[in-house]
């Protein structure tokens, strides 16, 4: 009789776990973008150009290298940072200057930014200079998008591509 009670005490604790699981799997109900509103996500990662450009060694100065380090140009590994701009309808939503990762700053730069924006028909223009120029940018695409609400608009950059890519 007592082992009667012990498996029905258990089962009654399981039912219970499992009915507290399955209410809180759907409830409270999380949204992660309002209901008028749509998403733009701004993500990528890029290194900009070398700091210093790549300076070609002597024979006198291959030949006092080590064997295994021998080669014909020597490189600084510090890149430039670079700046990104995303407008949208003529409003610059952002306006960064994004620094090399890494502890000789020869990483990609990374950016990772959401912009809560009203549904609606806009003008998208995202810019980013690489080059260490202050007068130009190096890549610059623009969009024409009907954004409905709850949509997530993502951005990324892959310069072998063209510069940024919009995901409708």
């Amino acid at each position: 009789m007592p082992d009667l009670f012990r498996y029905a005490g258990q089962a009654l604790f399981y039912a219970v776990v499992m009915l507290g699981i399955g209410y809180f799997s759907q409830r409270p109900i999380y949204e992660n973008i309002p209901p008028d509103k749509a998403q733009i996500l701004l993500s990528f990662s890029h290194g900009g150009a070398r700091a210093e450009a790549c300076r070609r060694l002597s024979s006198e100065e291959i030949a006092r290298l080590p064997p295994n380090e021998r080669r014909p140009n020597t490189c600084s590994r510090r890149r430039l940072p670079i700046r990104v701009q995303l407008l949208l309808d003529e409003e610059v939503i952002f306006d960064r200057i994004l620094q090399p990762t890494g502890l000789a700053g020869d990483g990609p730069a990374h950016a990772y930014e959401k912009f809560l924006v009203p549904a609606g028909r806009y003008r998208l223009v995202a810019r980013l200079e690489d080059r260490g120029r202050a007068d130009s940018f190096a890549y610059e695409n623009e969009l024409v998008v009907e954004l409905r609400p709850r949509q997530n608009l993502p951005i990324d950059f892959k310069a072998d591509k063209g510069g940024f890519i919009f995901y409708l």
